[in-house]
């Protein structure tokens, strides 16, 4: 049954104090808040999604409560409470969540890792800084991705270069039926990806490319995308309190400090 979004309601989220001056103004805890929520559900447990990425899931079918970590940026964060069956309250669901403002003025990458590249070959990304061609002679990424670390990671004698896979292990380490890239290659063999993720941009059009070399120094053409739109998320507001709120009209006032 998975994630159930109906039946929730009046969400609401409250920065923790860490405590309290002489004038009554409160000191929140850095990156921690208090969710609420209201439900119509009474037999399930409920999940929450901080930006796409699983925060947490209830203790039981009561709870209407949870604290949660906020991820450190300057960007709206986007929270989201899911009901979801007993059995499956620790079952992670981000890969169905929208991931919303989480890549906000970021860009992933995916790319295979593929049985036909060696042992200890590495990825490096480069980009073209938002105008331009593409600049190689400078990495976005501090440190090249790893994409066969081990030789016991690569498939066997016969699915891989001679000397290079496990031996005697015919695809033992192999993603398997199900998992990674399914359809893209054969049932468990070249079916696994390595995503990568940027630091926060500048808003522009970006070209990216991805270059793999091996431990001799050998290295790929650069496998470029085409442009990519990067719009980062608006900023939270600040210095923005509650006036007043009125129950009846349901209106609220806000004041800037």
């Amino acid at each position: 049954m998975a994630l159930i979004s109906s039946g929730i309601d009046r969400i609401r989220v409250f920065e923790l104090p860490g405590g309290f001056w002489k004038n009554g103004k409160a000191v929140a805890v850095p990156r921690v808040a208090s969710v609420e929520w209201r439900s119509c559900w009474a037999d399930k447990f409920y999940q929450v999604y901080i930006n796409g990425q699983y925060a947490g899931v209830t203790l039981d079918t009561e709870q209407r409560q949870m604290v949660v970590q906020i991820p450190f940026c300057d960007t709206v964060v986007q929270i989201e409470i899911f009901a979801v069956e007993p059995a499956e309250g620790h079952t992670d669901f981000s890969s169905e969540v929208d991931e919303g403002g989480g890549r906000g003025g970021r860009v992933e990458i995916s790319f295979l890792r593929g049985q036909n590249l060696p042992v200890g070959s590495a990825a490096q990304v480069y980009f073209n800084g938002g105008s331009g061609e593409i600049d190689y002679g400078n990495p976005i990424n501090h440190s090249p991705v790893r994409i066969w670390p081990a030789r016991q990671d690569k498939s066997g004698l016969g699915m891989s270069r001679f000397g290079l896979g496990d031996f005697g292990y015919d695809s033992a380490a192999a993603v398997g039926f199900g998992k990674g890239n399914f359809g893209r290659g054969q049932f468990g063999l070249d079916a696994d990806t390595i995503k990568w993720v940027s630091r926060f941009l500048e808003k522009g059009v970006y070209k990216f490319a991805v270059k793999v070399a091996d431990e001799a120094g050998n290295e790929s053409i650069g496998d470029e995308t085409g442009e990519v739109m990067v719009s980062p998320a608006p900023r939270p507001a600040v210095d923005v309190d509650v006036f007043s709120f009125n129950k009846q009209t349901n209106e609220l006032v806000l004041s800037v400090l």
